[in-house]
């Protein structure tokens, strides 16, 4: 992988992680377009999604600063509530993480067929938001704990993460805003972790990616993930998610189409 194609693979994860499009999607299509292989897209991938999760930490340093303070001070009060139901979301992706890691490894081959086909389900959820109909509810548990089900399926890519806990929130007739928030830091806990891992298990060191892509990637990454962290508050709060399914099936279809060509 040289720069320029970090540097492009990195402003489309950094977009598309809070854009409801799939950044896991886009980045197989782009690697598949690009010629990227396998063993360096692995831990390009992980990089570039830590890079994004500095930047959902730049948006909302304030809120996370707060909660931060009152949970370890050991403050039963909404914040520490809050930062129960963000652990809480986080316990279906954890499980499908422990359990079937290879099995979610293998998914990640540049297979257009399957992200063409997880695309046009994002955009069937995105569309039926539409008609849900947001009210002034608060995430309980119970719903802290049906939205991490949902991320837990966007594992596969094509499936957006932010599309899928963000529709299935509004599903739930919660308030836009707050489910927008949620769906964003909710993805801190696992994504944080993962690059923990990473750096403990030594797959790094015996990564034989350049470290030069690697740093221009995260960066590319973090910045239009900035970005896009804030466009997609606004956007959640006026409804138009029904433009993004509109986007997903043309990208969906033309994924499957040219996915489709290449087997045949």
């Amino acid at each position: 992988m040289n720069i320029l194609e970090a540097i492009i693979l990195g402003i489309i994860q950094g977009l598309t992680e809070f854009l409801p499009i799939s950044s896991s999607g886009h980045l197989e299509i782009g690697k598949v377009l690009l010629g990227i292989k396998v063993e360096e897209s692995i831990i390009f991938t992980i990089v570039v999604h830590g890079a994004t999760v500095c930047s959902t930490i730049v948006v909302f340093y304030k809120e996370l600063g707060k909660l931060s303070k009152d949970f370890f001070m050991l403050k039963w009060n909404d914040s520490t509530i809050y930062i129960v139901k963000l652990i809480l979301s986080c316990i279906p992706v954890l499980i499908v993480g422990l359990v079937f890691e290879k099995q979610v490894e293998q998914l990640f081959t540049g297979n257009l067929i399957l992200v063409g086909s997880m695309l046009l389900i994002t955009a069937l959820l995105l569309g039926f938001t539409n008609y849900a109909k947001s009210k002034e509810k608060t995430i309980s548990f119970l719903d802290s704990l049906i939205i991490g089900v949902a991320q837990a399926f966007a594992v596969i890519p094509g499936i957006s993460r932010s599309g899928a806990t963000i529709s299935t929130g509004l599903f739930l007739k919660n308030k836009r805003e707050e489910v927008a928030k949620f769906s964003f830091l909710m993805v801190l806990i696992p994504i944080i972790g993962e690059n923990i891992l990473l750096l403990f298990s030594g797959e790094m060191a015996n990564n034989q990616m350049d470290l030069l892509p690697l740093v221009v990637g995260f960066i590319a990454a973090f910045v239009s993930g900035w970005v896009a962290c804030k466009w997609m508050i606004k956007i959640v709060k006026k409804s138009k998610l029904v433009y993004f399914a509109i986007y997903c099936v043309v990208i969906g279809s033309l994924s499957v189409f040219f996915g489709l060509k290449f087997v045949l």
